[in-house]
């Protein structure tokens, strides 16, 4: 009986776990605000609870846009082994080699998220306030799920090796158990980035060579638990629900050699280091002015409308999984 417990449970892991957890998103473009040169310091603090709370909308769109899921990986070890120089790296050639069908069937954050800093970019320029402290948000998710090695495979969530919520237990279970108390988010200040393109590349490539780590450490360990060592029943948001173990998560954070802390840190870096950027390369406009703006009324009425959507999703979603 146990057995079979612990099967639903991964079973359910593995149908909700795609991407940094919630927390990690947050925690992520929370402390990226505090990499900032003074100038957009002046503009991001007053607005880090919008930054923070809005990291995940991406998250949410997927639930209601069709066609919103490839840009939040890329599966590089489709395009056949390391480093997959098959792959144009520039959108027109990689469209004239594979076709757009096939580029979007297996993920497109690396190119998703060069689109993304010219609408930023766009943003600064204008000096739109709404515009600005939307697509900052939204670049940071994008940018801190090109840092998650199973981003960058089509076995995402251990599905092709027995491995069956792995996805959801190196980038959710671990940082919101561990991060907290254990990882060290101070790091130096944001950097402006000359090529943003290769730059962007290079961590996802980075992404791809840690998946075998990811998969056979976990393999590794799971064979030195018992199934019922590996899941239980423990606090969270005031409720008492099944993950993985506190034992076990922290052995597989172990065996990693901190490489979760690792890649939250590279992304604090990063999403700092886009939105600078993006200030540098739209002139380094003064946002002193907008600071303290307010999000129009069509604005709230967008937040809300894919709030609901999001819940409206996860109702089924849940009712789908009793």
């Amino acid at each position: 009986m146990k057995k079979l417990l612990f099967l639903i449970f991964f079973t359910g892991i593995a149908k909700s776990s795609f991407c940094w957890g919630f927390y990690a998103h947050k925690t992520i473009n929370h402390y990226a605000v505090f990499l900032l040169p003074p100038q957009l310091l002046r503009f991001y603090k007053p607005n880090i609870d919008f930054i923070t709370e809005h990291a995940v909308d991406p998250d949410k769109r997927r639930y209601a846009v069709a066609g919103e899921g490839p840009k939040h990986y890329i599966d590089l070890d489709h395009y056949g082994i390391y480093p997959y120089s098959a792959l144009p790296h520039k959108w027109k050639e990689a469209v004239d080699r594979f076709g757009k069908d096939t580029l979007e069937q297996y993920g497109v954050v690396s190119w998703h998220i060069q689109i993304m800093l010219a609408r930023l970019t766009n943003a600064f320029k204008e000096k739109n306030y709404a515009s600005i402290l939307k697509n900052s948000a939204e670049i940071g998710h994008y940018i801190a799920d090109a840092h998650v090695p199973l981003h960058a495979s089509e076995n995402y969530d251990g599905q092709f090796t027995n491995q069956k919520g792995i996805h959801g237990f190196w980038e959710s279970r671990i940082p919101e158990l561990l991060a907290d108390k254990n990882f060290d988010f101070f790091i130096g200040k944001a950097e402006y980035i000359k090529d943003p393109g290769a730059f962007i590349w290079e961590r996802v490539l980075e992404s791809a060579n840690a998946v075998d780590s990811v998969l056979k450490f976990e393999k590794q360990l799971s064979a030195q638990f018992r199934g019922d060592q590996k899941a239980a029943f423990e606090g969270r948001n005031n409720k008492i629900i099944q993950q993985y173990s506190s034992a076990y998560t922290i052995a597989y954070n172990n065996i990693l050699n901190g490489m979760v802390e690792r890649r939250m840190r590279q992304s604090i870096f990063a999403v700092a280091s886009f939105w600078f950027t993006a200030w540098v390369n739209a002139g380094q406009p003064d946002l002193s002015s907008i600071a303290h703006q307010s999000f129009s009324e069509n604005d709230l009425k967008e937040f809300e409308k894919l709030n609901e959507e999001w819940k409206k999703a996860n109702a089924v979603k849940g009712r789908a999984h009793e």
